[in-house]
């Protein structure tokens, strides 16, 4: 079945499309539209997952501000804790903050309060531990909390498998380093030393400076 359309200046008849060819020009026009549809798919997928893969690294890269900025302000301070005398500059171990993994209490200076308008210092005592599979920090407002203190918790990194700290007290010129899973301390150490086992970046170590 052809088509024929009639041009009346010419008085020529001009041969159309025929049903079978409009039939193939349609089903061609489909296919190209469904693999641009595909392709739109796969390259919206691939920017949401390039996304998310973004916002994890700056998460990541937060993250290890904060604790950088933690560690490397470590104040030569022993806290109250609960109401309680303390002789420990830094305290922590396994389990301990009911930590699923390593914990740590330390001081830090530096906390930035200009010309002292809030009511507490420039000193924060802070904690770190593993739980839930979170990374997560510790604060109170006070130094020396009292009895029945609920700190503030930041959750710094997710879907974290391990977390463990050693300390470095001496270092001796030529020797390997000796690093000791004994944390509690009453006075700084040389360095502190944590690893993270994160299951999107495997193992993370990162090692402070703490006095010299």
């Amino acid at each position: 079945m052809a088509v024929f359309f009639k041009q009346k200046s010419l008085g020529v008849l001009v041969r159309g499309f025929t049903l079978i060819e409009l039939i193939i020009a349609v089903a061609i026009f489909s296919l190209i539209a469904l693999a641009a549809n595909q392709v739109l798919g796969t390259v919206t997928s691939s920017s949401g997952v390039s996304d998310r893969e973004l916002s994890n690294l700056q998460n990541l890269q937060r993250a290890m501000l904060v604790i950088e900025r933690d560690f490397q302000q470590i104040a030569d301070r022993v806290p109250r804790i609960q109401g309680q005398e303390n002789q420990l500059i830094i305290n922590g171990g396994e389990f301990e903050f009911e930590s699923d993994a390593y914990g740590i209490s330390i001081v830090r200076s530096g906390w930035h309060n200009p010309q002292l308008v809030l009511p507490r210092s420039s000193l924060q005592n802070v904690i770190y531990r593993m739980q839930d599979e979170q990374l997560q920090r510790l604060h109170t407002n006070y130094v020396d909390s009292v009895i029945g203190t609920e700190p503030k918790v930041r959750v710094l990194l997710e879907d974290i498998e391990d977390f463990t700290i050693e300390v470095l007290r001496e270092v001796n010129i030529g020797d390997d380093f000796e690093w000791s899973e004994t944390i509690e301390s009453t006075e700084l150490p040389k360095a502190i030393q944590i690893t993270i086992v994160s299951k999107h970046y495997g193992q993370l170590r990162r090692v402070f400076q703490v006095s010299l």
